[in-house]
């Protein structure tokens, strides 16, 4: 399926219409609908109308009840993972204001369980130091004092205990100098003494390790619901269960690759002394 943002706004009204269409088509009513697929008549309504979009079980339920033609269902199931998919462009959020992602992010944190960040190129804000943030937002356009400010409350999170964070940082997204040598020393001794949490497991991919699949894009996984990836010019976020259960088979690859404990605490002490030297 290609991406193409513009479709994304558009494919939830979209599935909406064509599943209402099929069930007219069929001669069924919402009543007996809901009672076929095991779910309540308000939700199935509120799937018609576009006020909540559907998971690909709710629509398969829905399409192997009303017998769907074989020619729609694929079409349809395609829509399906289209409307479960959103883009988030970065000059939108300039003009909401960068702060207010930070509401969002914190929100999608609240919520999880289990989160898991893959950072192949850069050091995510969770584990930054003030001076790490403020030269990764050196490129926005915006004021980001606010920013900062609210990327550095975020950080609280990691002390809840009731929560499970697993990092994987590639070598090359540690070293990374967007901040002076003593500066990014500094940065790599919060990283590692952030891996003492005893919620908090920071995994390194070193530069040399044998990897079968290149670390195409940054992204985080928050339990088993919804996954985001970042690009230059936006993020995506995921909730259909099939794209949610890749990138969680492609965070299993790197996890067996990357290095944990004492190995990681002896390559970081490394690399932060190399900065200082």
């Amino acid at each position: 399926m290609t991406l193409d943002p513009g479709q994304l706004g558009e494919s939830k009204a979209d599935l909406a219409e064509t599943l209402r269409e099929l069930r007219k088509r069929a001669g069924r009513t919402q009543v007996w609908l809901a009672q076929r697929c095991n779910i309540s008549q308000t939700k199935l309504s509120n799937i018609e109308t576009a006020r909540i979009t559907p998971g690909l079980i709710d629509v398969e339920l829905i399409l192997s009840a009303l017998n769907a033609p074989q020619e729609l269902v694929a079409e349809v199931k395609a829509l399906a993972r289209l409307a479960n998919t959103e883009w988030q462009g970065k000059r939108s959020s300039w003009r909401r204001g960068l702060e207010r992602r930070q509401a969002e992010l914190a929100g999608l944190e609240k919520e999880a369980k289990t989160l898991r960040y893959f950072l192949p190129a850069m050091v995510t804000g969770l584990l930054a130091t003030p001076e790490y943030i403020r030269a990764s937002l050196g490129h926005s356009p915006v004021d980001t004092s606010k920013t900062v400010a609210r990327k550095l409350e975020r950080q609280a999170v990691l002390y809840d205990t009731a929560k499970q964070f697993t990092f994987l940082l590639t070598e090359q997204a540690i070293r990374w100098a967007i901040v002076p040598h003593a500066a990014l020393a500094v940065q790599i001794d919060r990283i590692a003494s952030l891996s003492h949490l005893p919620n908090v497991r920071i995994g390194v991919i070193p530069l040399g390790a044998s990897v079968s699949r290149g670390p195409m894009n940054t992204f985080t996984v928050y339990d088993q619901r919804l996954a985001t990836v970042e690009t230059f010019t936006g993020r995506i976020v995921f909730q259909d269960s099939r794209d949610i259960a890749e990138h969680l088979d492609v965070f299993s690859l790197y996890e067996r690759h990357a290095v944990f404990d004492g190995e990681a605490s002896s390559l970081l002490t490394e690399w932060a002394r190399s900065c200082r030297s």
